[in-house]
């Protein structure tokens, strides 16, 4: 018999994506029902709610240009992320641990402070990775350390990118000769004018991340507040004090002086975590990006704020396509042909890209660097080696191919 009915929980944020499917399924004789539209019992109502949470991080990034950003941390029962001596290992539980491992293989990056790579690193406390090495199967994000006076270490696990890419962001002119040393150990430096929390996520944005996760300390995460990119946020709280006068809060000054000028939290789900209780909650509300529909009969054809898009190719770069879910450094495997002709299941559109730039070349040392590229841990590292390739053997570069 097939399918007779559709029911959708949400229509696209972008506008030149509204209504297509609904119209051609509607066409078609498919009954489409559209939740909060069609469908507004007390039920869809919080189904509503459901589908605006499950697609937060698309709907945030629509609205505001920004990736989705999640603040985590952990504390004790008496507010404090460490010792006064900056010892933090560790605060929370290893089940606690083990959830955070999942947040980071469902975001694009995790950012820190310089402060927590040097205390980390100089206490030989941690020395994070700062990876989802514990998830099964789950990508590997990018490392983001943002430093402004780029006081870091020579060394450092998170300088080591065959874990992960590692990018350091920070202000312009400082400390060029540590910045070349890292460069030759593969980390990527990015300049900003003035490192600020908002620059940085408009460059993820660019970049075409949809999630990030910071973990970073009190002070990084007041700034990020402050410039309202934080999102939402993950509180791990273990039942242990461990005072001290200075020692470190998740947060620190928001130059809020009475209680009534605190920020409430929306959305607040507890979950017990063996020992721990995780809190969760939006900063911002979720924007409903879903435009004011008329009924069925009054929606011509052609929906008039979409905007007719007809081609064979799709072409993106670093950025969200026009169907504003993919780009080429996109965590999103991609089943395509490889040198051989045989389907493959590339780790990111990049990877094919940075790979079929050798594939039409009969050529051994071609096919090492294809088979180098297809086992890049990254987008990032996927990129450089095949960017450092074409520069280095530019006679091994065949006639590009088009991704159809």
């Amino acid at each position: 018999m097939g399918v007779t009915r559709v029911v959708v929980g949400l229509r696209h944020p972008l506008k030149h994506l509204r209504g297509k499917a609904i119209q051609l399924l509607r066409h078609q004789g498919i009954q489409v029902d559209v939740v909060g539209e069609d469908l507004q019992s007390k039920l869809f109502k919080e189904a509503l709610g459901s589908c605006l949470i499950v697609n937060a991080p698309l709907l945030y990034r629509a609205a505001f240009h920004v990736p989705f950003s999640v603040l985590k941390y952990a504390m004790t029962a008496d507010g404090k992320i460490a010792a006064s001596t900056g010892h933090a290992s560790w605060v929370s539980g290893k089940a606690s641990r083990g959830r955070v491992f999942e947040l980071r293989g469902r975001s694009d990056a995790i950012i820190v402070g310089g402060n927590t790579v040097r205390l980390d690193t100089f206490t030989c406390v941690v020395d994070p990775r700062l990876t989802a090495r514990h998830v099964k199967g789950g990508h590997v994000p990018v490392r983001i350390v943002m430093s402004q006076s780029f006081n870091l270490p020579e060394e450092a696990n998170l300088w080591n990118v065959h874990d992960a890419y590692t990018i350091v962001a920070t202000q312009r002119g400082a400390r060029r000769d540590l910045q070349k040393k890292l460069a030759m150990k593969g980390v990527e430096v990015v300049e900003f004018e003035m490192l600020n929390p908002r620059d940085v996520m408009s460059y993820c944005y660019d970049r075409g991340y949809l999630s990030v996760l910071w973990e970073c300390g009190g002070t990084l995460a007041a700034s990020a507040i402050s410039a309202r990119v934080i999102h939402k946020v993950y509180a791990f709280f273990a039942p242990k004090i461990i005072g001290g006068v200075n020692a470190p809060t998740p947060v620190g000054e928001l130059g809020m002086k009475q209680m009534t000028q605190a920020i409430d939290l929306i959305d607040v789900s507890y979950e017990q975590v063996d020992r721990d209780m995780l809190m969760s909650g939006f900063l911002q509300p979720i924007p409903d990006l879903s435009p004011v529909i008329p009924s069925v009969d009054e929606i011509p054809s052609v929906d008039p704020e979409v905007s007719p898009y007809e081609t064979n190719i799709i072409s993106f770069y670093k950025t969200w396509d026009t169907f504003g879910a993919f780009a080429n450094f996109s965590p999103h495997p991609i089943s395509l042909p490889d040198e051989n002709g045989d389907c493959f299941t590339w780790p990111t559109v990049e990877h094919y890209y940075q790979a079929h730039k050798f594939v039409s070349v009969d050529n051994p040392q071609a096919r090492d660097i294809v088979q180098e590229i297809k086992q890049a841990r990254s987008p990032e590292e996927a990129a450089r080696i095949g960017r450092t390739r074409q520069r280095e053997l530019p006679e091994l570069i065949g006639s590009p191919r088009k991704l159809m």
